[in-house]
């Protein structure tokens, strides 16, 4: 067995010296293979410029290949490390630099002025609110007042003549345009108040939504000073009556 196999062996070397005689340019041989048997197959003459199949590169398109080289990378397309390092940088690169840095400044500077400018418009709205507070207050007294005092003269001294008739009757439409204002005031903040939320307000939304309850106060003291009036007015037409 082992003689057979010497035999082949010397076969094969005379069969690749044979043909490496006749070797064109670019041409090589593939040395002969074992099968799993033990046997050996024939040396190959392989062609000038063949390529095995194995060994074809697969076809990729120019996008998959411009990724893959931009993923190798570390900067933009064209960019050197080592050249950057070494070469000094020109005026204009320096100049472009300094842009950069007044401009990123700049956005900075912006970003903080608009925290101040939200800032400031809070404390003004703040402000706002305690001053409508205020007022609504030395408003409410000052009907409550009113109040006291037409009620406390209706009751000192009845009515003498025709002109005080005509004063009440003014007076009372007055209060009836004020009311009916007041209520379409009131309606307007509820139905904004519904749509939108306080974050999402405008400040002059936001000022409405402040006044609402003042309002409603308001409306009460009026709607109050109204009735009371038509029950003086009544006692007075009953007193007259009899």
């Amino acid at each position: 067995m082992s003689t057979s196999r010497r035999s082949e062996d010397q076969q094969h070397k005379e069969q690749v010296a044979e043909i490496s005689k006749t070797l064109k340019e670019g041409e090589r041989i593939l040395a002969p293979t074992r099968r799993p048997d033990g046997t050996l197959r024939k040396a190959i003459r392989i062609r000038a410029g063949y390529t095995p199949q194995e060994e074809v590169a697969i076809y990729q398109p120019k996008a998959a290949l411009l990724k893959k080289e931009m993923a190798s990378h570390s900067g933009p397309p064209g960019y050197d490390p080592a050249l950057d390092n070494s070469k000094p940088k020109t005026k204009s690169v320096k100049r472009n630099e300094r842009k950069k840095e007044k401009r990123l400044q700049a956005a900075l500077e912006k970003e903080k002025n608009l925290e101040l400018n939200v800032t400031e418009d809070s404390m003004k709205l703040e402000a706002v609110k305690n001053d409508l507070g205020s007022e609504s207050v030395q408003s409410l007294t000052s009907q409550i007042n009113e109040l006291a005092v037409s009620g406390s003269s209706s009751v000192a001294s009845p009515v003498t003549d025709s002109t005080e008739g005509l004063d009440s009757s003014g007076c009372s439409q007055d209060i009836d345009k004020k009311i009916r204002a007041l209520k379409k005031k009131i309606r307007q903040t509820e139905s904004l108040q519904q749509k939108a939320a306080e974050q999402d307000m405008k400040p002059e939304q936001l000022e409405k939504l402040a006044k609402l309850e003042d309002w409603r106060n308001e409306l009460r003291l009026l709607e109050e000073r109204v009735k009371r009036q038509q029950q003086h007015d009544q006692s007075l037409i009953t007193t007259k009556l009899n």
